[in-house]
């Protein structure tokens, strides 16, 4: 009984020095340089809210944010980068719609790692629009227009969207509903979606409001359609995929922050005030708005986790419904 006693003192001592430890390295953190890995090549919308958050993120944390772009296997490499990481807070990643709720899905059991039980969400951040873009070598300036061209030339035409994303899981269904055959080429990000465009060697695609907003704006390409529920405020010329023909296909790409699972819980709520403090202030400034990031936080780490875990089970059925399948 004795030694009972003496094992459950011992163990409350230790549990009691590891809350300790936790609270003493919240309170310090953060004392070094934090990194913000992107599982996506320079130039899209995940790329462009990491960095344009990094300056804001840096002064509220009093130290150096820097930005790492890991691209490759779907965004794969760079989750798996961070739920290796030691559980310390000072490596996050930028996930989004892709990374964190379809390739948990489409990469089961392939994956080295688990991007829920390996990975603790921090806060959502943005929930981005995309547009169904067109070529400027396509004649077409409807949505409608653009698929009866592709109809007509069954498995002639191009189309570009990160393997297994959720602009391939989209421009699958928007074939499918208007009875088109078209090739997917696999990108890296969306930073490869404009200069495809441009050559002509995509025809329709699916790409994010950010970073194709400029080129819509100048006439480089063509926006047959947005994916958000109202017509942008900017160019509301544009119509949205229900007024265009095809309501329910279209997502919103959400990007979110995430670090390693067993992070501390106070480690956590310092870097979700930090992030959402920062997140307003680029909100206040009009900073998102003119990038075409809509905020879109989350009120607790507690609050996203849940969010992630619901967008799963709607594209797990998607992903069926579909049957894709990666190879």
């Amino acid at each position: 009984m004795l030694c009972l006693i003496r094992m459950m003192a011992i163990a409350f001592l230790f549990s009691g020095n590891l809350v300790s430890a936790a609270q003493s390295s919240a309170q310090d953190f953060p004392s070094r340089p934090v990194r913000l890995v992107i599982p996506f090549a320079p130039g899209g919308a995940t790329d462009i809210i990491a960095r344009t958050l990094e300056p804001k993120l840096s002064k509220r944390l009093g130290q150096q944010v820097v930005v790492d772009n890991r691209s490759g296997a779907a965004g794969n490499i760079a989750v798996e980068i961070v739920a290796q990481a030691q559980p310390d807070g000072y490596t996050l990643l930028v996930g989004n719609i892709s990374t964190n709720s379809i390739n948990p899905i489409l990469f089961a059991g392939k994956s080295k790692v688990n991007a829920i039980k390996d990975l603790a969400g921090v806060t959502k951040l943005v929930a981005i629009p995309n547009f169904i873009l067109g070529s400027p070598k396509m004649a077409a300036n409807t949505l409608k227009e653009a698929l009866a061209y592709a109809k007509q030339r069954q498995g002639q035409l191009n189309y570009q969207a990160p393997l297994g994303s959720y602009s391939h899981l989209d421009m699958l269904a928007l074939t499918a509903a208007s009875g088109v055959k078209m090739v997917h080429l696999p990108s890296k990000g969306a930073g490869e979606t404009l200069p495809a465009l441009l050559r002509g060697d995509i025809s329709i695609t699916e790409s994010n409001v950010a970073s194709n907003i400029g080129a819509v704006r100048a006439g480089q390409v063509k926006a047959y359609a947005v994916t958000s529920d109202k017509r942008l405020a900017d160019l509301p010329e544009i119509p949205t995929m229900a007024e265009a023909g095809f309501p329910g296909i279209g997502s919103l790409n959400w990007n979110g922050i995430f670090a390693p699972a067993r992070t501390p819980a106070p480690i956590l709520s310092k870097l979700h005030a930090a992030i959402v403090a920062a997140m307003n202030e680029l909100e206040a400034e009009g900073t998102l708005a003119k990038r075409q990031t809509p905020l879109s936080i989350s009120a607790s780490p507690a609050e996203f986790d849940a969010f992630v875990v619901s967008e799963m089970k709607r594209w797990e059925k998607i992903i069926k419904d579909n049957h894709v399948k990666i190879d």
